[in-house]
């Protein structure tokens, strides 16, 4: 039985952020961040290279927990 999967290196199955050739202390973009987050440190490049996805969900982000903060200011007020 022959298969077409060779992997030599090691660290290829593993996380990205565990493989010795990731950052090298470079910063890490948006997207890279939330590809990893959203992939458990498995991919940084799933959401590829621009930042317009990133810069989305970080804005969604700050967005959902200003009106989650104004909801429950106006909510305890009330009662």
């Amino acid at each position: 039985m022959k298969t077409d999967f060779n992997y030599p290196n090691k660290d290829l199955l593993g996380p990205v952020v565990f493989r010795p050739d990731f950052n090298n202390f470079e910063k890490v973009n948006l997207n890279q961040a939330w590809s990893l987050f959203f992939t458990a440190g498995q991919e940084d490049k799933l959401l590829g290279q621009e930042i317009e996805l990133g810069r989305f969900f970080t804005n969604l982000l700050i967005a959902i927990g200003f009106t989650g903060s104004l909801w429950a200011i106006y909510f305890n007020q009330i009662m």
